[in-house]
């Protein structure tokens, strides 16, 4: 078997197999915490017996899953009954994308798990000669629960006192022995009303005169305990947690601040002298945010009353912030009979330009990691044929009818915003960001002055609302919206497809007849946040009397991604590609926007809108 130089076993990267996965009695809420039990199915060069130490953890992760990285989770308990197969058991707080697959999965199912991993909690009695200062201290909060009772264990039945500490209910205490077990819950459901300083104080250590603390929990838990503890001048080891990529110690993403410099969680953590550990940024006085100079938002109770959604952007009262992206969503009709479209806030037609156009020859779509390309190039039925055919029933649907206006040369631009004027349509998409045609779309977005020349040229044609789609391929991004403002839009929608190129390596061919085409989806997310976000910005460095709003696009698919895009600064968002994984996604988006305000007590989009600027 191999080992380091100091003679610790590697890692194994095995396949488990799923022995039960299911709710955790006791959890509250119900379903919050799961336990996962899973037989490992060793390799040959895998010693049955390399099973995890007290303190220790895995990384977890489905086998046929959708998230890139796999969860570290610490070991709860280890049933080696039956030598030749032994069971790792894990409690896991049911949280993102990660542990909502793993608290899925079900009996047979695989999971690649990586480990053990980390170093463990050491047996405290081996250095203590007098059996009575065999006083030992064991603390787990909420989840932490999970490591600790793993390590309490392994210890002597009855020569440890456990205290558990809980928002609500209690659950992990099974297979402990303590001498005493004390259960706190802040809603008073079990034991001790309170969180942990109702049962553990410093007076409660000396009295006790225990020799060691071993704890595990949420951080301002652990900052308490190391404080008291060192109060008393009791030796305590801590278990901590960092987000964390690869688990074995190269990625060095689960780094923590010590007195010794930064340390990674995984290799020499998770457990820590709590000597060695600095909670400074967590006991009161500068916040990390606060250093950074962001402004810290003041906690807010949840609302008692529906909270109100609605956007107005360039005088157009939009319902909530929720907009169907151009190109993906047609004239909204098509999606009638799937979902209910009058619940969106808007909807940007398919891009239009004066005369119909066929679009792009060859294959127009190709599915990549966490995104979707394509290379349409505008095929649509041409402005005159939208304003007598498809206009009127879009303006029939409820949420604000956007024209998307295209064109291939300044002319034709001009005539069809003249055209549209003259329609009830509420307001104007003018896309000089398409990254799909030959002439026209992201060739008049990439330099100020064509950028300049085009919206001044379409404003002098239309009274309607303008809003100018930017493309994410221009140099000078933010210079070229801030000409666009000056030539008279009125909003800025920003980003429209990045470019990319797919090969099809069985043919040795690319897969686009344009060679180049549009990428959109997930994968693209946290580049249009930070562009949005740097737009924002510069839009700020205006007068007030001439900032215009700001429309999000860029991989949104959830309401967490909606919410991060408001919280960059961004008054609405577009959803696009996610309709077509997910054709409801709009809806539940929006459902998902008035539950996270509705909880975090925001009256109104406006109260978190460009928080991160401060």
């Amino acid at each position: 078997m191999p080992v380091d130089c100091s003679g610790k076993p590697y890692p194994l990267f095995l396949q488990a197999s799923v022995v039960c996965c299911e709710q955790v009695e006791g959890a509250n809420p119900k379903g919050s915490v799961w336990r996962l039990v899973v037989e490992p199915v060793w390799c040959e060069h895998a010693d049955k017996k390399q099973l995890p130490l007290a303190g220790q953890f895995y990384m977890l992760q489905a086998e046929r899953t959708n998230t890139l990285l796999g969860r570290p989770i610490s070991v709860f308990h280890v049933d080696n009954s039956n030598p030749d197969k032994p069971c790792i058991e894990f409690l896991i707080l049911l949280k993102g994308k990660g542990t909502q697959e793993l608290c899925s999965l079900m009996v047979q199912d695989k999971v690649k798990i990586l480990g053990p991993l980390g170093n463990c909690f050491e047996e405290p009695f081996g250095r203590l000669r007098d059996p009575k200062d065999r006083r030992i201290c064991i603390i787990g909060g909420g989840i932490g629960v999970a490591p600790v009772a793993g390590f309490a264990e392994t210890l002597p039945p009855q020569s440890y006192d456990f205290f558990a500490s809980f928002k609500s209910g209690s659950y992990g205490l099974e297979h402990i022995k303590p001498n005493k077990l004390t259960i706190t819950t802040d809603d008073g459901s079990v034991g001790v009303h309170g969180m942990l300083p109702a049962a553990l104080t410093e007076e409660t250590l000396r009295a006790e005169n225990y020799s060691a603390v071993y704890a595990c929990g949420p951080t301002p838990m652990l900052a308490y305990v190391k404080k008291i503890s060192e109060a008393c001048n009791i030796p305590c080891y801590l278990s901590m947690e960092a987000h964390m990529a690869c688990g074995i110690g190269v990625c060095l993403g689960c780094t923590i601040q010590t007195s010794e410099g930064k340390k990674r969680c995984c290799k020499e953590g998770p457990v820590f002298d709590s000597r060695i550990l600095d909670f400074e940024n967590l006991d009161g006085t500068a916040t990390r945010s606060q250093v950074a100079g962001i402004r810290v938002q003041k906690r807010r109770e949840p609302l008692t009353t529906e909270p109100d959604l609605s956007v107005n952007i360039a005088g157009v009262q939009f319902k909530n912030p929720v907009i169907a992206s151009s190109g993906t969503f047609g004239f909204g009709t098509e999606y009638e009979s799937v979902f209910d479209v009058s619940r969106l806030g808007g909807i940007s037609s398919k891009g239009l330009t004066l005369e119909p156009r066929q679009g792009n020859d060859g294959i127009r779509v190709w599915e990549t990691p966490s995104g979707l390309m394509n290379s349409i190039g505008l095929q649509n039925p041409g402005i005159p044929h939208f304003i007598e055919h498809e206009l009127p029933e879009m303006l029939k649907l409820g949420p604000v009818a956007i024209a998307n206006l295209s064109g291939n040369s300044l002319e034709t631009y001009v005539k069809g915003a003249e055209l549209l004027d003259k329609t009830q349509v509420p307001m104007i998409e003018l896309n000089i960001s398409c990254p799909n045609v030959s002439a026209g779309g992201a060739a008049f977005g990439m330099t100020c002055a064509a950028a300049s020349e085009v919206v001044r040229a379409v404003r002098a044609a239309t009274k309607k609302p303008l809003v100018v789609k930017l493309t994410p391929q221009s140099l000078e991004l933010n210079a070229v919206a801030l000409e666009c403002i000056k030539a008279g839009a009125d909003a800025i929608s920003l980003c429209n497809s990045f470019q990319g190129i797919a090969i099809d390596i069985e043919r040795g061919v690319p897969v686009f007849d344009k060679l180049k085409a549009g990428l959109g989806g997930p994968a693209v997310r946290p580049i249009a946040v930070r562009l949005i976000y740097e737009l924002v910005q510069a839009i700020n460095t205006l007068p007030a009397d001439q900032r215009v709003p700001v429309i999000a696009i860029g991989g949104i698919a959830t309401w967490q991604d909606a919410v991060e895009f408001i919280m960059a600064g961004a008054d609405a968002v577009q959803v696009g590609t996610a309709t077509f994984a997910n054709p409801p996604a709009m809806v539940e988006i929006v459902d998902g926007l008035a539950a996270f305000m509705k909880r975090k007590g925001y009256e109104k989009i406006a109260d978190f809108r460009g928080i991160i600027h401060g």
